[in-house]
């Protein structure tokens, strides 16, 4: 049996603030702002002080709110706002109109994470009618999707500010599971240049293609190698440090030495390697093969160009945000994430302790009919509201 949100009675008020923050279609290629004012209406309505940071003209914007205290250091809950697009999938849902169906919340980013934004909205909420010794923080983020891209400017500002939050969870999906660490990213362009002759005379030209190949086949070889020699987490399902190439381009028709290609791949490191220092063995390893194609072509090379960046996650299981996250849910379960989030960058640029710990998972986001079931938004809700009781008595 398929139900309106608005026709729930368990949790009635996260589910109406998920229903609403679905029908925002904030794909990341699109604004956000209208979803953010809402946020800053609402928040500002029971009295949180709310701070907008505006970008591409005021299409799109962070926000940064504060419950409590203004001169002491809180707890941050972290949350993007934007969404992978729905193009080409096959949805039997309307993918912005929130669905209860079976125990589950269908809906473009349910899962991916406007399950926890919306629980992080209805626990301000309780927070506000609280006298609370220690601050309750929202930050809401964009274009997270497209590699943590739109919250350095809520970082800039948080570096600016007279006091920082003192610690931080980030609500991507984990089933509800404490994760204190997850991979860096570093995504990268190689241009391939050779020249251009007619087919008939490749031998005599230098293929781009050929080049890209190449490479594509070094990175291969380095991945082999970091899988048996390379340091090891077993925290993760993959324990090492990978390389992938996921987009290749080049050639214009059949009868022509492409000059030019491109490969587009991508380092996903853990936090003890260093991914210049792996780009920079995958430049010596082609070295010889630029020479060898100098031979034919004294201007062939290959440019890599780092695209995107982003550090990984690696906090202590002995730190204070572990183990208040650790009382806050009763579990004793700890993981490390393979995907990657603005956490990484809370923790190396402000300092700021931080884990990931949200409601969903995240085998559904990103796919036709994503969901999250009202279970997991529960298990959240009881999270923060026994946050809420640790603010009131004060986090020391």
């Amino acid at each position: 049996m398929t139900s309106s949100i608005d026709h729930m009675t368990d949790h009635p008020t996260t589910l109406s603030f998920l229903r609403d923050l679905i029908a925002f279609p904030t794909v990341s290629r699109d604004p956000n702002r209208d979803l953010i004012d809402y946020c800053a209406g609402y928040l500002r309505s029971i009295g949180a002080s709310v701070d907008i940071i505006p970008a591409e003209a005021g299409r799109k914007a962070n926000l940064y709110a504060t419950i409590g205290p203004q001169d002491i250091p809180g707890v941050m809950l972290s949350g993007h706002t934007d969404v992978v697009p729905v193009d080409g999938q096959a949805w039997s849902k309307p993918p912005f109109e929130a669905v209860v169906e079976d125990g589950r919340v269908y809906g473009r980013g349910t899962a991916d994470m406007k399950g926890f934004v919306a629980s992080a909205l209805y626990c301000a909420s309780k927070a506000a009618e609280r006298q609370l010794e220690t601050p309750l923080h929202l930050a809401l983020s964009h274009d997270e999707e497209i590699g943590c891209v739109g919250v350095h400017s809520l970082i800039d500002m948080l570096a600016d500010a007279p006091v920082t939050p003192a610690m931080c969870i980030v609500g991507e999906p984990t089933s509800m599971v404490i994760a204190t660490g997850h991979k860096g990213k570093t995504a990268i362009e190689a241009t391939c240049i050779g020249s251009v002759a007619h087919s008939a005379l490749a031998p005599q030209a230098v293929n781009a293609i050929h080049l890209a190949c190449d490479l594509i086949e070094q990175i291969r070889h380095l991945q082999d190698d970091i899988a048996v020699n390379g340091v090891q987490d077993t925290a993760y399902d993959i324990p090492y440090t990978t390389l992938h190439a996921g987009l290749v381009s080049g050639g214009i028709v059949l009868n022509i030495v492409p000059h030019h290609a491109v490969v587009t791949f991508e380092i996903r490191n853990l936090m003890s390697d260093d991914p210049k220092k792996i780009l920079q063995r995958l430049r010596d390893v082609m070295t010889p093969v630029i020479a060898t194609a100098h031979q034919r072509a004294p201007h062939a090379d290959i440019a890599f160009k780092v695209t995107n960046s982003y550090p990984g996650l690696d906090t202590p299981l002995d730190n204070c945000v572990v183990k208040m996250l650790a009382e806050l849910t009763s579990s004793d379960q700890r993981v490390k994430v393979a995907f990657g989030t603005e956490g990484g960058l809370f923790s190396q640029k402000l300092g700021i302790p931080t884990v990931v710990c949200g409601p969903g998972s995240m085998e559904q986001g990103h796919k036709a009919d994503e969901f999250v079931t009202l279970e997991q938004l529960a298990a959240c809700n009881k999270m923060l509201e026994a946050l809420i009781d640790r603010l009131e008595e004060g986090v020391g």
